[in-house]
């Protein structure tokens, strides 16, 4: 089958920068012989994509591992397995017998009985680099939850496959912080899950005796293609690399009367709705001359989520070129045509809870371009640059 045009592009563009392969947290634990949890009572905080490179999962090395006792597994949102969009029960692992603590149901939080004879909380979650993606709120979650309980808190971290240089998107303040805005970082923040756990302690005081297990062999410029690691899909919607790439800026219209592709085969690579206009859209984001990223529009008629069974005119959104392509100001040039285009019909009611940004919303019903309102992002992401600096792990 012959690979899509995005993806196409993509292994040009970046096979001839790939690196050697780069060893995972939890690869190097299990080259440790995971000494540093030798003695400990362990609460894995995981999903499917807690897995080594050979394939083996991250809950059956620590389960075999001597001198660790794995006593509980804890699941993010979509569950252990990855596989759903809707909140998850409590379960038990097929594979060890151990009960699973779903933290994206009853709580989000693990609670006192959930971490009965633990004395260690590991997290091994592959993140996608985007702010509302909430695999890291999970973490952060279980990082107050080890400080309020006096346990040790340890990462495996993984690469951000977006890359650590790029920074894009307003930074959320301090009192818009919840589940799809745990830290006070922008939309696209450049930083790993080890990253941002060493931000937390160090920014908010939280009192939890932090090790974060460094990857080994990543770089910071290096996007996920240059890593030589498997792809795994993080979540049921997120079906390949090219589509978290697309997250950041085509994820922060999900709010509106608009589908993003849920429900086709090719979720976050399109938009539409009965009323667009998928020519006119097209044109118009041509001629904003967008690096990296080409329009073609398109008819869809998606099977579930918003839109489901509706025909809808939209347009595909083509990545050309990764190391150009900037998700978040792609994001926020759709959102300018859509409400130049169709100001009557698309509704921008729901759009800040993503973007969590009244400004940038104030300046685009304001009829503000692009241009204008990542400019007006700057002050706050050089600020963040700064303030994440003492927290880095990686050059």
């Amino acid at each position: 089958m012959p690979l899509r045009p995005s993806v196409f592009v993509a292994a040009l563009a970046l096979g001839a920068a790939a690196t050697a392969q780069v060893r995972t947290g939890a690869d190097v634990l299990a080259a440790e012989h995971c000494e540093r949890l030798r003695g400990r009572k362990v609460g894995l905080i995981t999903n499917h994509t807690g897995v080594l490179a050979d394939g083996r999962r991250t809950a059956d090395l620590l389960h075999g591992a001597e001198g660790v006792t794995l006593v509980a597994l804890f699941a993010p949102e979509h569950g252990a397995d990855g596989r759903l969009d809707a909140a998850v029960a409590d379960a038990r692992d097929a594979a060890t017998g151990l009960p699973v603590f779903s933290l994206y149901g009853a709580t989000r939080t693990p609670t006192a009985a959930m971490l009965q004879g633990i004395d260690t909380l590991v997290f091994d979650v592959q993140d996608v680099g985007c702010r509302f993606y909430t695999y890291l709120a999970t973490m952060r979650n279980g990082l107050v939850a080890a400080a309020a309980h006096g346990l040790r808190f340890v990462v495996l971290d993984r690469p951000n496959p977006l890359g650590g240089i790029a920074l894009e998107g307003p930074v959320a303040p301090a009192d818009r912080l919840d589940f799809v805005a745990s830290h006070r970082v922008p939309l696209r923040h450049g930083l790993t899950a080890g990253e941002l756990a060493r931000m937390i302690v160090g920014e908010d005081g939280v009192r939890a005796e932090l090790d974060v297990v460094r990857c080994d062999g990543w770089q910071r410029a290096d996007l996920w293609a240059d890593t030589g690691l498997r792809w795994t899909d993080p979540s049921p919607n997120l079906r390949s690399v090219t589509q978290a790439l697309l997250y950041p800026g085509i994820g922060l219209l999900e709010g509106t009367n608009l589908s993003v592709g849920r429900g086709t085969d090719r979720p976050f690579e399109r938009i539409g709705a009965p009323w667009c206009d998928g020519v006119a859209l097209a044109a118009a984001l041509r001629a904003a001359a967008l690096p990296g990223v080409a329009f073609v529009p398109v008819r869809f008629t998606p099977t579930a989520s918003r839109c489901a069974g509706e025909p809808c005119d939209g347009v595909d959104v083509v990545v050309t070129d990764w190391r150009t392509f900037a998700p978040v100001r792609t994001g926020t040039a759709i959102a300018v045509a859509l409400h130049r285009l169709f100001p009557q019909q698309w509704d921008t009611a729901q759009l800040d809870w993503l973007w969590k940004h009244p400004a940038s919303l104030a300046a685009l019903r304001e009829g503000r371009d692009a241009d204008a309102i990542t400019a007006g992002w700057q002050r706050e992401l050089d600020l963040f640059r700064m303030r994440r600096r003492p927290f880095l792990l990686y050059e």
